[in-house]
């Protein structure tokens, strides 16, 4: 009765072994998907399934900046502060937010910044391709998810 009790633990070690390796596996593999960004960035949290503008008028209220500003060429930054020319995007849209954000900065004077919409936390990839660039652009982000 001794060995087959020690048969019996030495089945369970091995099982309690794949188990574990299995669990550590897949957590690797999940903090893979969700990127942490380089930084922590200024992220506030907002309601889910809204459009650009409500995002807009949450964050650029009238003491920090000047929304949906107008310049000599009529493009229209979405906000417009004593530091920066920020241009709102949902993440996706990533390469158009940088593009208008560093035309603004261009047109302005004013630092290049883009405050990226999240709606999963998939959607932290795309930070991570604006931090490629490395191009001076300030990122801030909107959790709505």
């Amino acid at each position: 009765m001794g060995k087959r009790k020690k048969e019996i633990l030495g089945k369970s070690k091995v099982i309690s072994f794949g188990i574990t390796f299995l669990l550590m596996a897949t957590g690797l593999y999940y903090l893979g998907l969700n990127y942490v960004p380089q930084k922590w960035y200024e992220t506030q949290t907002m309601m889910p399934n809204q459009v650009e503008s409500y995002y807009v008028n949450q964050w650029c209220t009238s003491d920090f900046g000047r929304k949906e500003a107008i310049l000599w060429d009529m493009t229209r930054v979405d906000c417009l502060t004593k530091d920066y020319a920020i241009e709102f995007d949902f993440a996706k849209k990533w390469a158009e937010s940088i593009g208008q954000a560093l035309y603004y900065s261009k047109m302005t004077g004013k630092n290049p910044a883009v405050v990226l919409i999240l709606t999963s936390p998939v959607d932290y990839h795309y930070v991570k391709r604006i931090e490629r660039l490395d191009n001076g652009i300030k990122i801030f982000l909107v959790k709505a998810y």
